[in-house]
């Protein structure tokens, strides 16, 4: 009996041993280690990607954002202020959608197949205030215009990312809006398009935030 308790006891010490060498090794060392190496190779990267702008962080290059006006008293949702770039919307499209304001706490998909009645209203609906905004005098936007994306959210919802095709859709709106040449705007867009990684890799795309701060200074000129 005393031999079967000694045993066990030794048993028990060994495992509490390993799980506290472990827990060192594995839950204080290794994450210090990729800590420190991130900071050292890629301290953006390791950081948030941050993107700053007049002196203090204003997001993230790899996270969404919303350009809206304050929301009115009775309002459901706030509409969009149309001097800046708009974002692809976040997650659904109607009051009833997850994410409507790229909230990173609620990251996913509506899961709404492609003949759900709500969600072929809300594309319809995202379609016609798409034209509706951005036509502007001398400048109509046709139905056939409307890239996919600027009426339907990520997988995520939080794509910061938008098409060069609707970023230019936008010019005119923008342009008018902050009292800029058509031009000006033009070749902002063009300045912050990024091509395919490595050449083939991926799709064009605009980071509409940097894209945003990039206007801000214009306007500022």
């Amino acid at each position: 009996m005393n031999n079967s308790a000694a045993n066990t006891g030794r048993v028990l010490w060994a495992g509490l041993r390993a799980l506290l060498v472990l827990t060192v090794i594995t839950g204080v060392l290794y994450p210090l280690a990729v800590t420190g190496v991130a900071q050292l190779v890629f301290p953006g990267k390791a950081n948030g990607s941050e993107i700053n702008s007049e002196g203090r962080v204003v997001g993230s290059e790899l996270i969404g954002q919303a350009y809206n006006l304050p929301m009115k008293e009775g309002e459901e949702t706030a509409a969009p202020d149309l001097k800046w770039f708009q974002p692809r919307p976040s997650n659904g499209l109607g009051s009833n959608s997850v994410n409507t304001q790229y909230s990173i706490i609620l990251s996913g998909a509506t899961n709404r197949s492609g003949d759900n009645e709500d969600l072929i209203q809300w594309v319809k609906d995202a379609k016609a205030a798409v034209i509706k905004d951005n036509s502007v005098s001398g400048y109509t936007v046709k139905p056939s215009d409307v890239p996919a994306e600027a009426v339907t959210s990520s997988g995520s919802g939080l794509d910061p990312h938008i098409s060069p095709e609707y970023a230019k859709l936008q010019v005119h709106r923008v342009a008018e809006k902050n009292h800029l040449t058509v031009a000006q705007v033009d070749k902002l867009v063009a300045d912050h398009t990024d091509g395919r990684i490595l050449g083939f890799v991926g799709e064009p795309r605009v980071n509409v935030l940097q894209l945003n701060i990039a206007l801000k200074e214009l306007t500022k000129g």
